[in-house]
């Protein structure tokens, strides 16, 4: 017959470590990984998430797949507050905007773009998750409806935006489990 402290202590360690995972599970992901987002743009250059893109006038399809399609700007990529970038670049998936891919060079043009970033949507702070210095960078904006992160390579210089539809973007992930690697 077991011994009953050894039961007992075994139960209470395992209650104590169930407590902690679903203490961590249900976590609020926004406190431990990014900055809260002030002024959430709810979409981007006034086009709201979920808007269709096929036929705007300002757009030309860039890349068409079976759920996702690409599109350019006609007229080239709009600045990021004073910034100039290489590429800019909406997606939709399943008929609904959800995603911008933004491109740019240089450290200059890295401080513009994260200048503009914070003053638009809130100043960094050092909360977990964000790396303010090294060879990596990135930072992370989480607001109702909208998510941005942006990575920038400092050996390269390059970096690297993405600003999306908190509820629509997840579902770019979705197709990896579908298609295999």
């Amino acid at each position: 017959m077991p011994d009953r402290r050894l039961l007992h202590t075994r139960l209470a360690a395992f209650a104590l470590a169930a407590g902690l995972v679903c203490s961590i599970a249900l976590a609020p992901a926004s406190s431990a990984h990014a900055v809260g987002m002030a002024n959430d743009p709810n979409g981007f250059n006034n086009i709201p998430w979920g808007t269709a893109l096929d036929g705007r006038p300002e757009l030309t399809l860039a890349n068409s797949a079976p759920h996702i399609k690409e599109y350019d700007l006609k007229a080239g990529p709009l600045p990021v507050g004073e910034a100039k970038v290489d590429m800019m670049r909406l997606s939709t998936f399943d008929g609904k905007f959800a995603r911008v891919t933004i491109r740019y060079r240089g450290k200059n043009v890295h401080d513009q773009v994260l200048a503009y970033l914070q003053a638009q949507y809130g100043s960094l702070d050092r909360t977990p998750g964000q790396t303010m210095r090294g060879t990596n960078q990135q930072y992370n904006w989480r607001g109702t409806d909208t998510e941005i992160n942006m990575t920038y390579e400092g050996r390269g210089e390059r970096g690297f935006l993405f600003i999306e539809s908190a509820v629509l973007a997840p579902r770019f992930s979705d197709l990896l489990a579908e298609h295999g690697y």
